[in-house]
């Protein structure tokens, strides 16, 4: 068992290159996981190798898995323009984050 305050979870929202497109999604290690979205398998089927999805623009840090999790189902819960607004107010150009966090 990991001591309290060790551990790393993630909700993050990812876009298409012309940023029509948005996807939130939760994990506990950003950095694989934006290489797995970014490296899909032949004939992937999921959401975001269907949009090329592949560009970070947001995302959140905690602790417990609860509360990521909990966070991520309150922003895919907002609306299109309530999610624009959160990505807005951390990253206002929305710039593509992904070669900063690794």
């Amino acid at each position: 068992m990991k001591p309290l305050g060790t551990h790393n979870y993630y909700v993050y929202i990812l876009t298409n290159k012309n940023k029509t497109v948005l996807y939130t999604g939760v994990t506990r290690n950003l950095v694989e996981r934006l290489h797995y979205h970014n490296n899909p398998l032949p004939f992937s089927k999921s959401f975001t190798a269907k949009y090329k999805c592949f560009f970070l623009i947001y995302f959140e840090h905690f602790t417990e898995i609860e509360a990521a999790i909990k966070r991520e189902k309150e922003i895919k819960g907002k609306s299109r323009v309530k999610k624009e607004n959160l990505i807005s107010s951390f990253n206002p150009n929305w710039n593509f984050l992904n070669q900063k966090i690794q």
